[in-house]
């Protein structure tokens, strides 16, 4: 029990980022449908137009704003910041929930397609939580939602970017909690399974990986996607009316947090099997004509680099 008192969404300000599809999006319906006035960020300005234009139809008693940014852009993300706290000096709820994923092993994978991986997934919420932080002092019993990843409790082979990027967030979302509670704030971190997405279809991988070796990893995963994002985003309002410390989205997510803690060491052989056959073989072909892919944002597994971020 957190002690904090329920969320209260109607009349609220929320700030929700990869807003323009998957789990954002639903985020952003249910939100409007509680009666929660939005601001909704993504890269993907046309996508992120549909969503408002649709949000603004089905709720008319609510404000809808969206900001295009690339999370990446720090100098830009404190520029937008700025103008959400100017509009809105009180900001009752953030959800960082835009993510993107390179998949490949850690030999594979240039140093600057992880440290993008860690920019979106890690220090973007960091620096848009800094920034926000006076307007959600300022609002009385605000809260923080860091959407992590079940690859924020376990770490499976070519998926070291994104894992080093959640487990970072998980501690980030943990520490910041006991901060922040004194002053009525609520912190929960949300560590999804396989929620369905279009991020098997879309999936690309690191500069060193051959595209032949990417489409096992694509047809397993896309078998493992099985919850609606609009089931997981009520899920997460549910978890933020209740003030919870964390949340667990699908059994993908529940079984591997129990294998994790009752085997800290021993889980990684038992889920192995199940792993490798979802992620990528180590490659000795030339890449060298491959390419840093542009993100791809808000959904909840490890997100496969491709379409602009969401």
């Amino acid at each position: 029990m957190s002690g904090l008192p329920r969320f209260v969404f109607r009349g609220r300000t929320a700030v929700v980022t990869g807003a323009a599809s998957g789990i954002g999006e639903q985020v952003a319906h249910a939100l409007a449908r509680r009666g929660t006035n939005l601001v909704l960020l993504d890269r993907d300005a046309e996508r992120l137009r549909a969503v408002a234009s649709e949000v603004r139809f089905l709720n008319a008693d609510v404000e809808v704003g969206t900001i295009v940014v690339d999370l990446a852009d720090a100098e830009r993300l404190a520029v937008v910041a700025e103008g959400v706290r100017a509009t809105h000096p009180q900001v009752h709820l953030l959800v960082n929930n835009a993510g993107v994923a390179l998949a490949g092993m850690f030999q594979q994978t240039a140093l600057e397609e992880f440290e993008w991986v860690v920019d979106i997934n890690l220090r973007a919420p960091i620096r848009l939580t800094h920034h926000l932080l006076p307007a959600l002092v300022a609002a009385r019993n605000a809260h923080v939602v860091n959407v992590s990843s079940i690859f924020g409790i376990i770490a499976p082979p070519g998926q070291t970017a994104y894992s080093t990027s959640k487990f970072g967030l998980r501690g980030f979302s943990e520490a910041l909690r006991s901060e922040l509670r004194p002053q009525g704030i609520g912190v929960t971190t949300v560590h999804p399974g396989g929620i369905r997405t279009a991020i098997a279809r879309n999936a690309r991988a690191a500069s060193g990986v051959r595209e032949e070796d990417v489409a096992a990893g694509r047809e397993t995963f896309d078998r493992m996607l099985r919850i609606p994002p609009e089931r997981a985003a009520e899920l997460i309002l549910r978890a933020i009316e209740r003030r919870r410390a964390r949340l667990l989205i699908g059994a993908s997510a529940r079984i591997p947090d129990l294998a994790a803690r009752l085997a800290p060491v021993g889980h990684s052989l038992a889920f192995r099997p199940i792993l490798a056959r979802a992620t990528l073989r180590s490659s000795s072909g030339d890449s060298s004509g491959a390419e840093v892919h542009t993100p791809q944002e808000g959904t909840d597994l490890p997100r496969p680099v491709g379409p602009p971020q969401r």
